[in-house]
């Protein structure tokens, strides 16, 4: 069966699994989003806090994805759990490490303004400094995003849900019918998935950020 009659045949399927891939990846850095960007500025400004919490959130990307979905296995089992727990802890460092960033890079005399005006160090997060810091935090969001939807597709392993089924079931079968058109339609899937995403936050950076800071 060639691929383009293959795609006709399965393209129900695949948008199934793309969106329960989407929906994984959006979950997930959406909670590491909320749990970074509070990590970030809590840190930010204090090196001896921060330089630990950028080692360890950092150490995690270093683990292989394999070994910690067999690692969270025991403890939540198979499926979803596992897959947004993991993509989680994969996500938190670059929105980390970007908040940072974003936040020590808010020049002194904007803050020292914000000062003179009266506002309190929240008021001066909330109004001043995350608003400045906004388009290197959103980056890292994005950057964040772009690698999830790689990784998820490993989450199959773990019987995890999204376009990686495809990919392993095709690997599975090599040789057999459509075991090579299941392995391209999953990794194309999640090539397009990356792209499709990356222009969505090109046009939130674009929207959610003034021109003086573009």
């Amino acid at each position: 069966m060639s691929f383009g009659d293959y795609l006709s045949q399965r393209w129900e399927d695949i948008t199934i699994l793309a969106i329960g891939h989407l929906q994984v990846v959006l979950i997930a850095v959406g909670i590491a989003g909320v749990v970074a960007i509070a990590l970030g500025a809590a840190v930010a400004g204090r090196p001896a806090a921060s330089r630990p919490v950028l080692a360890v959130t950092g150490a995690m990307l270093t683990v292989p994805s394999f070994a910690l979905f067999g690692l969270l296995i025991p403890l939540l089992g198979l499926g979803v759990a596992p897959t947004i727990v993991a993509l989680v802890l994969y996500a938190i460092f670059p929105i980390v490490r970007n908040t940072v960033t974003g936040l020590e890079s808010v020049p002194a005399d904007v803050l020292d303004a914000a000062r003179g005006m009266g506002l309190s160090p929240l008021r001066r997060l909330v109004v001043v400094r995350l608003p400045l810091a906004w388009p290197v935090i959103l980056t890292g969001i994005r950057l964040a995003t772009i690698m999830n939807v790689g990784i998820a597709a490993i989450a199959a392993a773990v019987a995890g849900p999204g376009i990686g089924q495809l990919i392993f079931d095709g690997l599975a079968r090599i040789g057999g019918d459509n075991a090579l058109n299941d392995t391209l339609a999953g990794v194309l899937g999640v090539a397009v998935l990356a792209l499709l995403l990356d222009l969505v936050f090109i046009a939130l950076m674009r929207i959610t950020t003034s021109r003086g800071l573009r």
